[in-house]
């Protein structure tokens, strides 16, 4: 694709790396099937290559408008379009500075702007998100049905054992970073994944100094926010890593992707560019932790196999968010994890497709995130699971709210497995 970048643009670095994304796009239609809002929409416009378009002549210097803006928006950001792409197009990385560029020069109408000032300013807090769901929570029987809907009704309190950490006991230590919206709506997920990490060898406390990943922020073309976040967690993970952690996990595995990118988002920030790489560089989902670890955890499971009494396997759906698909390239790895435990995975047809929670998605483009919500619920109920398994937070609140098949964490479950011997 030939450009001709705006000058005031070219030159900086964002625009040196927009150019080159640009350039690399020879518009073979590939990322068209892919796309999950082409595919509800039909709009080239609502693809990535059409969106692309779009950024090209917005980055040029031509008209922009609240219709380039609406298309930009609709977009979520799942980069199944990365995935399916045989020329290696960093489309997510070009739709961060489109959205941010298009933010300036555009604007908002004020009802939309205090909506998302106000996301930004309640989501990656978890006490003021917190004190929110309990607001929420309690005011949900006179809400209308869409909206009660989004709101998980009150949990039963949680026993001693699901909040409960292993004592570190191993030569090798990870820290687990919490995140922003996980202690509240899943308390007992990083609980979970300490204890089955210290199955197989590994002792996992918890971060200290940290919050938000900066992912909220960064979908709402925050991005000072955002990179103050990021900021924060550096100075606080850096220490982690010094004091000897080997790995700095997440559980959600949209927190995951962003703090793999820590490392370019501050790559000229002379002040944190080295240590933001090197925090980066530890970053990992927990599933790629357990899985360099399987050859443990199987033999762990064979001694838990023996002293059970045998029994009908639970019946899993499996869900890989688009996280975990395709912005850590971390597909297939889950699932051989479930099987080695007993479970029986069912089928589930067009498993690359988002299920509509995509961070602040599902609250900015209801309608559209509703619509993909069903779909991905009929998928995966299709085979008749007793559970629906997935990895990030987001994916587990949202698809909740569209089935009543249970929807847990993936590493819940195998704790619980590990739990019976």
């Amino acid at each position: 694709m030939k450009t001709a970048l705006d000058p005031a643009i070219k030159d900086t670095p964002e625009g040196i790396a927009a150019d080159a994304i640009l350039r690399s796009c020879v518009h073979c239609g590939f990322c068209l099937p892919a796309c999950p809002t082409y595919q509800l929409l039909g709009d080239e416009l609502d693809s990535p290559r059409g969106r692309i378009y779009l950024m090209k002549q917005l980055l040029e210097g031509r008209g922009v408008s609240a219709s380039t803006q609406l298309h930009l928006d609709r977009c979520l950001g799942c980069r199944a379009c990365e995935s399916a792409c045989p020329s290696g197009v960093q489309y997510g990385r070009l739709l961060e500075f489109g959205r941010a560029l298009t933010e300036e020069r555009v604007g908002r109408p004020a009802v939309v702007a205090a909506k998302r000032r106000l996301l930004g300013k309640i989501v990656p807090h978890t006490g003021r998100a917190r004190k929110l769901l309990r607001a929420a929570r309690w005011l949900r029987p006179a809400m209308p049905g869409a909206l009660r809907s989004q709101v998980p009704e009150t949990p039963p309190p949680p026993g001693e054992r699901t909040l409960a950490w292993p004592a570190p006991r191993h030569a090798r230590r990870v820290v687990i970073v919490s995140g922003c919206v996980q202690p509240t709506l899943g308390p007992g997920i990083d609980p979970a994944a300490a204890r089955v990490l210290d199955r197989v060898g590994i002792s996992a406390v918890a971060s200290t100094g940290t919050g938000c990943c900066g992912a909220v922020s960064q979908h709402l073309s925050a991005h000072a926010d955002a990179l103050a976040q990021v900021r924060r967690n550096v100075d606080a993970l850096s220490r982690q890593l010094e004091a000897g952690a080997e790995a700095l996990v997440f559980t959600a595995s949209a927190c995951s992707a962003m703090l793999a990118d820590y490392g370019r988002l501050l790559a000229h920030d002379a002040l944190y560019a080295e240590r933001a790489a090197r925090v980066s560089a530890a970053a990992r989902d927990v599933s790629q932790l357990i899985a360099a670890e399987s050859v443990a955890l199987r033999g762990v499971l064979r001694e838990s196999a023996r002293s059970q009494v045998p029994r009908t396997p639970q019946r899993v759906a499996f869900q890989a968010p688009c996280t975990l698909q395709h912005a850590l390239s971390l597909n297939g790895v889950i699932e051989p994890l479930l099987l080695a435990a007993g479970f029986a995975l069912t089928p589930v047809t067009d498993k690359q497709r988002c299920c509509g929670s995509a961070g602040t998605y599902s609250i900015l483009q209801p309608q559209l995130s509703q619509q993909l919500l069903r779909a991905k619920v009929e998928a995966l109920a299709a085979g008749d699971p007793d559970v629906i398994a997935t990895a990030n937070v987001g994916c587990l609140h949202h698809m909740r709210s569209g089935t009543s098949i249970p929807v847990r964490h993936w590493v819940e479950l195998l704790d619980e497995r590990l739990a019976l011997d």
